[in-house]
């Protein structure tokens, strides 16, 4: 890709943090991070907040997907120069936020080069601006586009569950960007427990590596319980706080989003 959208240009790379800016990472998929980030979103919706949910997750994008949303552009337009980023928002009425959807399977997303991804980095930054929290749903995993999104965010919230492979994955991001930015912006979530008592059983695992090894404790942002209603909804690509509003797994979140709105 030899050009640049002239809306990412607007913005040239800047040190400055998007300071409402809260992205959602994990170090391994399947750990409902991107559930997890479209609920976020509506909760906070719910709550009076003027919210965005802003696909980075380039390549593999799905927050549409989940939603059954067809978007009236995404970030692929954006970067074929057919659309500014602004154009590529996207009212989700039922939830009342607004979307930036990616594209999944795009190739030419997924090898952005540094560059660009500094231009899309500080483009969602002034985009954001105009939001009180905007929410960026990052791919799993420590690549490039993570690295870069993530330097972007006042929070980091990292997604894991007790499985041992998402704990190592969750611990080898923690490392990384607390080696590049505030690690005090790292906090956990724990997703899929079998209790609230098991879920911070497993953050205390994480925590205690992290102490003992990078000499940070991430404070815990909530935990979520397994609910089978999850899945159900998103079958049925329907938000869960809409279709089940007092389920396990919804009071869970909603505790989450009253910590960032406290």
């Amino acid at each position: 890709m030899n050009t640049v959208p002239s809306s990412i240009l607007r913005h040239p790379a800047s040190p400055v943090l998007g300071r409402n800016i809260v992205t959602v990472a994990s170090g391994k998929g399947g750990v409902g991070k991107t559930w997890f980030s479209v609920t976020l979103a509506h909760a906070l919706a719910r709550a009076g907040r003027h919210v965005l949910l802003f696909d980075g997750d380039l390549g593999l994008a799905n927050v549409d997907l989940q939603l059954g949303l067809a978007p009236n552009g995404d970030l692929d337009s954006v970067f074929a120069q057919r659309i500014e980023i602004e154009d590529a928002v996207t009212h989700y009425k039922p939830g009342g936020f607004d979307i930036v959807a990616g594209r999944s399977g795009s190739g030419a997303l997924a090898a952005l080069p540094a560059s660009h991804l500094a231009g899309l980095r500080d483009s969602l930054i002034a985009l954001a601006s105009g939001y009180d929290t905007a929410i960026v749903d990052l791919a799993a995993g420590v690549e490039q586009s993570v690295r870069i999104l993530s330097g972007a965010a006042a929070i980091r919230l990292v997604v894991t569950t007790d499985e041992p492979t998402a704990l190592t994955d969750a611990y080898a991001f923690i490392k990384l960007t607390t080696q590049r930015s505030n690690a005090a912006a790292t906090r956990i979530v724990v997703n899929m427990a079998a209790s609230e008592s098991e879920g911070r059983h497993t953050y205390a695992t994480l925590s205690k590596a992290c102490q003992s090894f990078l000499g940070m404790t991430p404070a815990l942002a909530g935990v979520v319980r397994r609910d089978r209603h999850v899945r159900e909804t998103i079958r049925n690509q329907s938000p869960l706080l809409t279709r089940y509003p007092n389920c396990d797994a919804a009071t869970d979140v909603e505790t989450i989003a009253r910590g960032f709105l406290e």
